[in-house]
């Protein structure tokens, strides 16, 4: 096993799930249930990962006029929204937790439907192949999710119900803990795929830059118009710009067999973490009741 596969099949979910863990002792259920009772910023946040997301990763790719294998490779990107590091980020930053995960389990659970279809559209308009069947492995997909943010949260919730004052102690220590984990994953992925990162900077770094920029735009365009509290307004905008880059680069690789189209996400991987890190630093400084 490669250094890099060691970092993505075991370090990388082994960190996230230890996370999420975290994550669950500091959430009651109550914080979902008020979610759902007023779902306005899930369903803002929804539209701008799923709707919103795609389309301007596709004005982009026509804009700079790409090649069709960066084209491709932007869309597959744009597809693939959330993911556990969302959450961490918006765990640090002091964000609406429950929001975040709730939108990430949403939206990992309707990409399976949406991103064959987007990409199979993606793959015609920009002629990188016609023939190339798209199937997500639906049941793995769902197993790792589960595995790496549901159980996890899961038993940190059960933690905090039956072991508060506990669960309060650790939640600075654990908040801590989390950004050292981000920097920790952040200098492993960028070792792991050092070559991958630097040609994808070179060819679309500034395109992946602003697919960043834009998205996490709209979603403070999102708590403008519709006027959210901060701590949602954090979730979505978070959610709207941090994108799964794992499965993004498992579809480019595994199911589309093109390398490729994997350099887009080695170089949205830079940006995404180092903005991640701007909003952990200066959001995650002011009080917890702000």
């Amino acid at each position: 096993m490669t250094i890099t596969e060691i970092i993505s099949k075991l370090f990388l979910p082994l960190s996230l799930a230890i996370i999420m863990l975290g994550m669950g002792m500091s959430l009651v259920p109550a914080d979902f249930s008020r979610i759902l009772k007023n779902p306005k910023a899930i369903l803002i946040g929804l539209t701008n990962q799923l709707i919103l997301l795609p389309i301007v990763g596709f004005l982009l790719a026509v804009s700079f006029d790409l090649s069709p294998t960066m084209a491709v490779g932007l869309m597959i990107l744009a597809t693939c929204p959330g993911g556990p590091t969302s959450n961490l980020i918006t765990q640090v930053a002091k964000g609406n937790i429950a929001l975040s995960v709730t939108l990430t389990a949403f939206s990992s659970l309707v990409t399976v439907f949406t991103i064959p279809f987007i990409l199979s559209y993606a793959l015609e308009y920009f002629g990188a192949g016609t023939d190339i069947t798209i199937e997500l492995p639906i049941l793995d997909t769902i197993i790792q999710i589960m595995v790496i943010t549901a159980i996890p949260i899961l038993i940190g919730m059960i933690i905090r119900r039956y072991r508060a004052a506990f669960a309060k102690r650790m939640e600075k220590p654990m908040r801590i803990a989390s950004t050292v984990i981000f920097i920790l994953v952040f200098i492993a992925v960028i070792m792991a795929n050092i070559d991958i990162i630097g040609r994808g900077l070179r060819e679309v770094g500034l395109v992946t830059l602003l697919l960043n920029v834009l998205t996490m735009g709209l979603g403070y365009l999102a708590y403008k118009l519709f006027k959210l509290d901060l701590k949602s307004a954090i979730s979505i905008t978070v959610e709207s710009g941090i994108q799964n880059g794992t499965l993004a680069f498992v579809i480019a690789t595994s199911i589309l067999k093109n390398v490729e189209m994997g350099i887009p996400t080695g170089a949205y991987a830079i940006w995404m973490f180092i903005t991640g890190g701007i909003l952990m630093w200066q959001l995650g400084k002011r009080p917890d009741m702000a």
